[in-house]
């Protein structure tokens, strides 16, 4: 399922870019919906300022990179006018989110921005899952307590993993399967159980702290590959990270007036 349709409280166009290691995710919300939302592999960084050529310029641009310095340069280099630009980090509170990190600024940014998307969106205890290149497991209260996560490998990163370091287990298909009875089936799965595994396990840990089934709010490129193997309410959305960025621009221009 799709993520509810959300609105932006200020009424100003807001262009939100979630530059990751491996893609570039980007969206206009116009105040009322996403007018677009689109990517490209981090690679080809330098395209995106032919992309953002065809949108209006917006008034609000906001940004969270977690790709380092070099990507920061070209982002700037493809940004349309920059009325009003902020890169975010990570906070100890924001849009009704409290972190636990012993040292905030610390957690991925992108981290940040989900937990914050996913507590405007649901508003309940949840795990909040990103499946990329990395797997981050981070675990929200109902309350919109951050009380902690965990990075693991995606699921793509152990199968090259395991073709990397092993004479026998070189990349090759497979599907999941209870009972893998050819190797690409068993390398799958065994990804597959492994990603899910850490998943559920944060789920019952966040219930053993009181916080009474948590939903599990999945995004990212390997979504639709866990969801069906999670024995947890799942909810499924596409950009969970340009959702959180949004929010907090909205937070910050309406403080702002």
């Amino acid at each position: 399922m799709k993520a509810p349709r959300t609105r932006s409280k200020t009424g100003r166009t807001v262009l939100a870019i979630d530059a990751g290691n491996t893609r570039i995710k980007w969206g206009v919300h116009d105040g009322a919906r996403w007018q677009v939302q689109a990517s490209l592999e981090t690679a080809r960084a330098g395209k995106l300022k032919a992309a953002l050529a065809r949108i209006d310029t917006p008034q609000v641009i906001v940004i969270s990179n977690v790709a380092g310095a070099a990507l920061r340069e070209k982002l700037l280099r493809a940004l349309p006018a920059k009325p009003a630009l902020r890169w975010i980090k990570s906070e100890r509170a924001q849009c009704g989110v409290r972190s636990s990190y012993a040292t905030p600024g610390q957690l991925g940014c992108d981290r940040w921005a989900g937990l914050i998307g996913a507590y405007r969106l649901f508003g309940a205890a949840s795990i909040v899952v990103n499946a990329g290149t990395a797997l981050t497991v981070d675990a929200l209260t109902a309350d919109g307590v951050f009380a902690g996560g965990m990075i693991v490998p995606g699921t793509d990163l152990m199968r090259k993993a395991l073709a990397a370091n092993t004479a026998a287990l070189k990349l090759r298909p497979g599907g999941f399967s209870f009972f893998p009875d050819a190797t690409g089936d068993a390398i799958m799965s065994g990804a597959i159980n492994a990603a899910c595994g850490a998943v559920e396990r944060m789920a019952r840990f966040l219930e053993e702290a009181g916080q009474a089934h948590p939903l599990c709010v999945l995004s990212g490129g390997g979504a639709a590959l866990l969801a069906p193997h999670l024995s947890l309410e799942v909810k499924v959305v596409d950009n969970l990270v340009l959702e959180g960025l949004l929010t907090i621009a909205d937070d910050e221009t309406k403080r702002a007036t």
